[in-house]
């Protein structure tokens, strides 16, 4: 049976021109309402949602998603209670969920159980951000057990033969970070985008989503020329701070997703 990943790039190539992912921090503002923006973001025409699971040490969070995630953590939110917000979103969204986390939640729930819960909670993939390739293998394993797909990085200093070793333990799709750092927004792609998105092109032919840095429109439309989606996260938590307290919040994440869109 194609899994929703697979579906969902399958019609963005079909389509031909470029798919959007959102990323949003589980528990920001609390709960409900990430609960509801989840719905926010699909009804804008997210194509793949990735939802971060609140950690205390994160180490590729830009100051944006930091601060949310530290709302987050104060409101309580854990691992568990992620899961339990993605079962409420699932009843109502049809776009694929993957899970953003640190390995610390995984191994302290541990690998089956968190694979068991993530998978019945309607997760289709997972990617934990701190645990290399080459040590994956009891979270993998796991995680794909439950027929969810693993999700891996690609850097700008990710070699060739290395690229070649992700990419077979890889599904759904390869996440290509823009440039080397944190999270965050810029005011343009870096031009070595080009040159990664063609080293991973010639060694995979997994869809391949690019983030970091991806703000506006004509980033979109950029970086779906090279890749086959954007990622969106900082901007998009950006938006939901900013106006967090509104009755309309959910009514302004859907119009930024729809502008996110509106260049492809």
């Amino acid at each position: 049976m194609t899994s929703r990943l697979a579906a969902a790039f399958e019609g963005i190539r079909r389509r031909g021109r470029g798919g959007l992912v959102t990323f949003l921090t589980a528990g920001d503002p609390d709960a409900a309402t990430s609960a509801a923006l989840l719905e926010a973001v699909a009804a804008g025409g997210a194509d793949v949602l990735e939802v971060g699971v609140p950690f205390s040490d994160p180490l590729a969070d830009g100051p944006v998603i930091q601060r949310a995630t530290e709302r987050a953590l104060g409101g309580g939110t854990t691992l568990r209670s992620t899961l339990d917000i993605i079962s409420r979103v699932r009843r109502h969204v049809a776009a694929p969920i993957v899970l953003f986390t640190y390995g610390n939640p995984v191994l302290r729930m541990g690998p089956d159980a968190f694979a068991g819960s993530a998978a019945a909670a309607g997760v289709d993939g997972v990617l934990i951000l701190d645990y290399p390739v080459e040590a994956s293998a009891p979270l993998r394993t796991a995680i794909v057990a439950a027929g969810m797909d693993a999700i891996f990085l690609i850097s700008p200093t990710t070699t060739d033969s290395r690229i070649s070793s992700t990419a077979k333990l890889a599904g759904g799709f390869l996440y290509l970070i823009s440039r080397l750092g944190v999270t965050g927004m810029r005011d343009r792609l870096p031009p070595e985008v080009t040159d990664l998105t063609g080293r991973v092109r010639a060694r995979t032919d997994l869809p391949l989503a690019l983030g970091f840095g991806i703000s506006q429109p004509e980033h979109v439309a950029e970086a779906c020329r090279v890749a086959d989606a954007a990622v969106v996260g900082s901007a998009l938590v950006n938006v939901v701070a900013a106006h967090a307290t509104e009755t309309d919040l959910c009514g302004r994440v859907t119009e930024y997703v729809k502008w996110l869109k509106s260049a492809l």
